[in-house]
């Protein structure tokens, strides 16, 4: 799947037909993407780690398949099927796929400064 939506045209796809998980490391695919959110398939091989660093926008993981471990402002995770996480803009997280795991990211309004 190539394709990306925009919010000029509606969209629809079974998200594990979808997921295409690389020998190594990890495989994305922008699902739509607009001026408020981008919603990202992540298909992550097994034992792949990201280390902690933080987005400018407010998150958001729906996983759909596989097992990890999130570390999220220091709290660790189960990653699931099913898991619903939601991150503040900059909160300082860290990823581990203990299996092949695929999740939607959702990034939607940026930090607004205080």
């Amino acid at each position: 799947m190539n394709t990306t939506a925009t919010s000029n045209s509606s969209f629809s796809t079974f998200l594990q037909d979808a997921i295409q998980y690389p020998e190594s490391g990890i495989l994305s695919k922008v699902l739509v993407k607009d001026n408020n959110c981008q919603y990202t398939l992540f298909c992550l091989a097994k034992d792949t780690e990201l280390e902690e660093h933080t987005a400018t926008r407010n998150a958001v993981i729906t996983v759909i398949e596989g097992k990890g471990t999130l570390v999220l402002e220091g709290n660790a995770i189960a990653l699931q099927p099913g898991t619903f996480v939601f991150m503040k803009a900059n909160a300082p997280h860290a990823l581990k796929a203990e299996e092949n795991l695929a999740f939607v990211l959702t990034l939607s309004e940026y930090s607004q400064p205080n």
